[in-house]
C-alpha cells in the first residue's frame, strides 16, 4: 500500500470512494462540492492523503485547514474531516495509517491542533489514535411562539446583504479585536470567510442578513416532528444592534415554522434559552502545542465559538 499526497487529478477517483463507501445520502459528493470544501477555503487548502494499491486509491484521508486565535496569536489548526475506505479494502487498517501519516504531515506545516466533533461510532477510533474529549457543546435553545407553527412554512432562503464588501472587512476587524481581549479562542473572521462560509455554500443555503453592526446566518433543520431554526453565525459590533438582532431572529422563526431557536452564542438573545451541553462531543488532538496551553483546548469554557465554527458541513 502507498500513501501519497492528494491531487485535483485524484478528485474524480476520491469521489468514487466516498460514494463507495457512504452512499449518495449523507452528503453531496461532487466535484464542486470537494473543491468549496478543499481548495476554495480561505484558511488555505486542505491536507489530503490517499492510499493507493495497483495504481488505484483506495481511501481517504482529508484535514481541512482551520483558525484559532487566543489573543494576538493566531494557531494553525486543521479540522478532521472527509475519510473513507473502499468497502473492498476495510479491514486493512487504511484509516489508521492515513489518519497517522496525516497527523505527521501537519506537524512538520507548523500545526499546533487539529479538532473535529465525531459521531458515536468514529469517537472510539480517534480516541486511541491520541484524540481526546473536550466535552458537548453547549447550545441555547428557545421555544417559539406556538402560533409560528402554522405559519408558512417556506424552505426559500434570502441574502440581505446591506453593506459592502470593504465595511464587512472593518466589522470583522473590529469583533476579532474585541474577541483577542477576552483570552479565549475563537474563530476569526474575515469577509473573505463569511463569503465561503455561508454565501457560497453549495451544501446548505443559509438565510444571510448583514448590516453596518452586525452579520447573521441560520437555516432550518428538519427534525422528524418538528422545525430547529438554528442560528449558526452572529457578529456584533454594537451593544445597541442586540434588540435588532432579536427581531430579526423572531422573523426568521416565523417565516420557516419553526418550533425552536438554536445558537451558541454565549451572551444570548431572550431570557426563556434553555442552555446546556445538547451538541456533538468537540474532540481535539496535539501537534506542536507545550502541554500547558494543549491543556487549555480540553475545557470548552476556554473556547467562544458560533455553531457555524464546529459543525459539520
Amino acid at each position: 500500500m502507498q500513501i501519497r499526497e492528494g491531487t485535483e487529478k485524484d478528485i474524480p477517483e476520491i469521489l468514487k470512494v466516498l460514494k463507495a463507501s457512504l452512499g449518495e445520502t449523507s452528503s453531496k459528493k461532487t466535484e464542486e462540492v470537494w473543491r468549496f470544501k478543499h481548495i476554495n477555503n480561505p484558511f488555505g487548502r486542505s491536507l489530503v492523503l490517499v492510499a493507493i494499491e495497483e495504481n488505484k486509491i483506495i481511501g481517504v484521508r482529508a484535514f481541512m485547514r482551520w483558525q484559532w486565535q487566543k489573543g494576538d496569536k493566531i494557531h494553525i489548526t486543521f479540522r478532521a474531516v472527509d475519510t473513507a475506505t473502499h468497502p473492498e479494502h476495510q479491514g486493512k487498517g487504511v484509516f489508521k495509517k492515513l489518519t497517522l501519516q496525516a497527523i505527521e504531515l501537519a506537524k512538520q506545516e507548523g500545526g499546533h491542533f487539529i479538532f473535529n466533533t465525531p459521531n458515536q461510532l468514529s469517537l472510539p477510533g480517534y480516541l486511541k489514535m491520541g484524540w481526546e474529549k473536550v466535552d458537548k457543546l453547549k447550545v441555547q435553545i428557545q421555544p417559539t411562539f406556538p402560533l409560528n407553527w402554522l405559519s408558512q412554512k417556506t424552505t426559500n432562503y434570502d441574502t440581505e446583504i446591506n453593506i459592502n464588501f470593504q465595511d464587512i472587512k472593518n466589522l470583522c476587524h473590529s469583533i476579532n479585536t474585541n474577541k483577542s481581549k477576552i483570552d479565549k479562542y475563537f474563530t476569526p473572521k474575515s469577509a473573505e470567510y463569511l463569503r465561503w462560509r455561508y454565501e457560497d455554500n453549495p451544501l446548505q443555503k443559509y438565510e444571510v442578513i448583514a448590516d453596518s453592526s452586525f452579520y447573521m446566518a441560520g437555516y432550518v433543520k428538519e427534525h422528524k416532528y418538528f422545525k430547529e431554526l438554528r442560528i449558526v453565525e452572529v457578529m456584533v459590533g454594537d451593544d445597541r444592534t442586540y434588540s435588532t438582532i432579536k427581531k430579526i431572529i423572531s422573523k426568521w422563526a416565523k417565516k420557516f415554522g419553526a418550533t425552536f431557536i438554536s445558537m451558541a452564542n454565549e451572551d444570548g438573545f431572550g431570557t426563556f434559552f434553555i442552555k446546556g451541553n445538547f451538541g456533538p462531543v468537540m474532540t481535539v488532538r496535539k501537534l506542536s502545542l507545550p502541554d500547558e496551553e494543549f491543556n487549555n483546548l480540553l475545557e470548552l469554557n476556554h473556547f467562544n465559538y458560533n455553531l457555524g465554527d464546529l459543525e459539520l458541513f
